[in-house]
């Protein structure tokens, strides 16, 4: 089966092919991709994983085609990030 992992950090995003038996799993994969050697800080035992952009389990079984996906740690709430942007921009703009 072909299977794609997905990784990104602020400056770098890493897609990478691996071909893994029938009944292999998310842990499986990542460990055969090669990733963990790429990104050291990589630590599945905290980081969450997805098949598609749904959370799934280290031992969930793939299908051919899926795409796996390593999530970082969110370290800022979305929310403040938003408001900040949106207070930056108002500040911004030109008066009429």
């Amino acid at each position: 089966m072909k299977i794609g992992i997905a990784y990104a950090v602020p400056n770098r995003q890493v897609w990478l092919n691996v071909e893994v038996p029938d009944g292999a799993t998310i842990k499986d994969a990542i460990e055969r991709s090669g990733i963990l050697q790429q990104f050291p800080e990589i630590d599945l035992e905290q980081q969450k994983v997805g098949i598609f952009s749904k959370l799934a389990k280290l031992d969930a079984v793939l299908a051919d085609g899926d795409r796996v996906e390593i999530y970082r740690p969110i370290i800022c709430d979305p929310k403040t990030v938003r408001r900040k942007a949106k207070a930056e921009g108002a500040e911004e703009s030109p008066e009429s």
